[in-house]
């Protein structure tokens, strides 16, 4: 038995789409990932049509049981952060179209799901995606890695007894809302999530670490 994830790094300039199939063994297997592009010359509406176009086609010719997108955060740049919420938005419409529940994951929990370090960079996840996949070489650019560890990510929690995953409407969040940090909702009881611990756990390693290099 095998889950089919469809996971999505949503970006007006780049966005990364990536399908992998998992198993109940946590084997994962590379199904297919693109990256569409849009020019920065081109009218917005066209440029999310074309994102949209292109997420539907992956969608009814690999029928996903599953799409994870990658949570929209806060950012510096107004800018980029409006053309991540817009493609986002226009995925979660193609995915509701077809009956699929969406799971929203933050970078910190995808991060952490996939390397065991919430603060990972993307080089790593990149490495760490190959070597799930069985890959000889690491996806690029960065946008199809990060694609595809959303999609691994997703499907691990779905089949792990303990995971719960953020989706669209359910009213509870897997983890922060700011992609990190100890800020999140918490369990029915009050006490945080397994993810949530999990979170802050590599939260903790990863600042360990940095006071030792420093010599602190």
């Amino acid at each position: 038995m095998t889950i089919r994830v469809l996971g999505i790094d949503p970006g007006l300039t780049r966005c990364g789409v990536g399908i992998v199939d998992v198993g109940l063994d946590r084997r994962a297997t590379l199904v297919e990932v693109v990256v569409i592009r849009t020019p920065h010359d081109l009218p917005l509406e066209k440029r999310l049509l074309a994102v949209g176009s292109g997420i539907e086609e992956l969608l009814d010719r690999w029928a996903p049981e599953a799409v994870a997108i990658e949570r929209v955060f806060a950012q510096n740049n107004l800018r980029t952060v409006m053309g991540t919420a817009q493609v986002s938005g226009v995925a979660l419409h193609a995915a509701a179209k077809r009956g699929l529940v969406v799971g929203l994951h933050t970078p910190s929990e995808v991060k952490a799901s996939i390397t065991g370090y919430g603060s990972a960079d993307k080089k790593q996840v990149a490495a760490m995606v190959a070597r799930v996949l069985g890959l000889a070489e690491i996806p690029t650019p960065a946008d199809a890695s990060d694609a595809l560890a959303i999609a691994i990510c997703h499907a691990w929690r779905r089949l792990s007894p303990m995971g719960s995953v953020a989706t669209v409407g359910s009213g509870s969040a897997e983890g922060p809302e700011d992609g990190g940090g100890s800020g999140g909702r918490t369990g029915p009881s009050g006490q945080q999530t397994p993810a949530q611990e999990r979170w802050l756990a590599a939260e903790r390693a990863a600042k360990s670490g940095a006071k030792r290099r420093l010599g602190q």
